[in-house]
């Protein structure tokens, strides 16, 4: 299980698992809830970087989103685990 602090966002955290270089589960604490209900949703089972292309640079307010902290957690998770 990985925990990845935001920043920029009303999520304060997310926090995920990756297996098989695939999310296998995914949460964010805090945030608008439907919308990061609904990321998580959608991104569970897919490929973390086909996730990174496709939330990378999404801009809600202070620059960021909680899509982007999300492809961001998972750069930081890649980067961490040589992957």
């Amino acid at each position: 299980m990985e925990t990845y602090k935001t920043s920029g966002t009303c999520s304060k955290e997310i926090i995920f698992d990756v297996v098989d270089h695939k999310i296998a589960s995914l949460k964010f604490i805090n945030g608008c809830h439907g919308n990061t209900q609904g990321v998580a949703k959608l991104a569970l089972g897919r490929d973390i970087d086909e996730v990174i292309s496709l939330l990378d640079g999404i801009v809600c307010r202070n620059g960021t989103s909680c899509p982007d902290q999300l492809a961001r957690a998972l750069k930081a998770y890649k980067a961490a685990h040589n992957v």
